[in-house]
């Protein structure tokens, strides 16, 4: 009982922070997960063993490039470009894993794009008009929780039938399934409460949130498993690290951010 309250209380605690700061201003969101950033990938080098300053260099250098000034728009299309294709290797590690050892070159771009790529794009998601919009980036949240927390009570009262069990042997294909269609009814309140995108765009942005969010939690529960850990790290008492709550997010935000900014672009 005692371990049930200090979960829900650390997450509680979470959720009201970031949604503070996500409905006070830009750059205190954007101060928040950069902080949320650099504590992130604390923990991911421990998992990939780097131990170097560079890297929390690099963190502070895009964010102050890309998010803070939002200078060079055709740079960050670059980087989006390259930030998906990371995550797209990823995924396709997580369906046929490599047996090749991860060398060091493939531990930075996997830093540089797949964590530090998916802060930023995670800071520029409410912004990708060039406005900031606070309703549009809490929704993302929302969908990520209610994804995550309707997998887990769906796959735990029916699930039978393994998503991916050599990486994660809790998950369960009707948990995925359940996660997903509660976000698209989510969606739908979503559409009605904010009216900022049609309710087909919610539902499609709902689709898009859930499966890379999913796919996101397997990458990291891949990275930790070749760590042989259980959590990436016990700053959220039961919950593990903050890698551990944000690997959703940080996966999915840059697949979210290309869709709404096709989208911006044809309509």
């Amino acid at each position: 009982m005692r371990e049930v309250f200090i979960r829900a209380l650390s997450g509680l605690l979470y959720v009201a922070f970031l949604l503070l700061a996500i409905f006070s201003l830009e750059n205190i969101y954007l101060v928040l997960i950069l902080v949320f950033g650099a504590m992130c990938l604390f923990e991911f080098l421990k998992l990939v063993q780097i131990k170097s300053y560079l890297p929390y260099l690099l963190l502070i250098a895009v964010t102050l490039v890309f998010c803070y000034y939002k200078l060079f728009k055709g740079v960050t299309l670059v980087f989006l470009a390259i930030t998906i294709m990371t995550n797209l290797y990823l995924i396709k590690n997580l369906i046929r894993p490599s047996e090749r050892y991860i060398t060091i070159a493939q531990k930075y771009i996997y830093l540089l794009f797949y964590i530090i790529g998916g802060f930023m794009f995670t800071i520029l998601l409410p912004s990708y008009k060039g406005e900031y919009t606070s309703y549009l980036v809490a929704s993302v949240f929302a969908l990520i929780w209610i994804n995550d927390t309707f997998a887990f009570i769906v796959g735990k009262s029916i699930g039978k039938h393994k998503l991916l069990e050599r990486i994660s042997p809790k998950k369960t294909i009707e948990g995925f399934l359940g996660g997903l269609v509660f976000s698209c009814i989510a969606s739908v309140f979503i559409y009605k409460f904010t009216g900022l995108l049609s309710i087909q765009l919610w539902m499609t942005v709902a689709v898009v949130t859930s499966v890379f969010g999913t796919l996101g939690d397997l990458i990291q529960s891949q990275l930790k498993r070749q760590a042989g850990v259980k959590d990436s790290g016990q700053l959220m008492p039961g919950h593990g690290g903050i890698y551990d709550r944000l690997d959703s997010i940080i996966f999915a935000s840059p697949f979210i951010y290309l869709f709404l900014i096709v989208l911006d672009y044809v309509s």
